[in-house]
C-alpha cells in the first residue's frame, strides 16, 4: 500500500529512488563535496555517506548563498540527489533545485520517511509518494 503526502512546489519535475534521511540541517557549502557528493560536515548525522542519485530528505537547508551553486555543481556533475523533500525549503535550496532543475518539495513532515524507502516525487503537483 502507497501513502501519498501533499506539499508545495518548489521546483518542478519528477523522481523515483532511495531515501536518503535527516533530521538535521543541512548546508551544501561546506556540507557537502561538491566533486563526490559524500556529506563532509563533521558530526552531520550522514557524515560520510552519498547524496548522488537519492531523494535527499532533510528538515531546511542552512549556510551561505554559495550552497546554491555546489548544488548547481553537484547536479551538472551527475553527484546530486535526484530530488529534494524538506519540511521548509529555505531560499537557498531553493535557488539550487531551480537552477539545477531538481524537483523539491517541501509542507511534508519527513519523520514519516524512513532511510532506504522507495519515494516518488512529483514536485509538479506537491506530491510524495511512499512505495
Amino acid at each position: 500500500m502507497t501513502e501519498k503526502i501533499r506539499g508545495r512546489k518548489i521546483a518542478p519535475g519528477t523522481a523515483t529512488g532511495e531515501a536518503l534521511v535527516t533530521s538535521q540541517s543541512l548546508s551544501f557549502y561546506g556540507g557537502v563535496d561538491p566533486e563526490t557528493g559524500i556529506v563532509v560536515e563533521k558530526g552531520h548525522e550522514l557524515e560520510g555517506q552519498s547524496i548522488t542519485g537519492k531523494i535527499l530528505v532533510f528538515p531546511s537547508g542552512k549556510g551561505s548563498t554559495v550552497g546554491s551553486y555546489v548544488l548547481y555543481q553537484l547536479a551538472k556533475t551527475g553527484k546530486g540527489p535526484v530530488a529534494i523533500i524538506n519540511q521548509q525549503t529555505e531560499t537557498i535550496v531553493a535557488v539550487g533545485c531551480i537552477i539545477s532543475d531538481i524537483p523539491a518539495i517541501d509542507k511534508i513532515p519527513i519523520d514519516k520517511i524512513m532511510v532506504g524507502q522507495k519515494v516518488h516525487v512529483d514536485a509538479t503537483n506537491g506530491v510524495v509518494e511512499l512505495l
